[in-house]
């Protein structure tokens, strides 16, 4: 039987961590770049109009 010890991953976590984050940053600045233009202020506006109709608060 094959035995694996922690030692053959040590780095991986750190690596997963690193990549992680990067992804995180890189989505929100784009969320960001989209949200703070003109077609984020269209789509803001939009969906604070249709959502209450669809919750039949309107």
């Amino acid at each position: 039987m094959v035995t694996r010890t922690r030692r053959d991953e040590a780095g991986i976590t750190t690596a997963e961590y690193a990549v992680g984050t990067a992804a995180g940053a890189g989505f929100a600045g784009l969320l960001y770049k989209l949200l703070s233009g003109g077609f984020g202020d269209q789509l803001l506006k939009t969906l604070f109009d249709h959502v209450p109709g669809l919750l039949g608060i309107k």
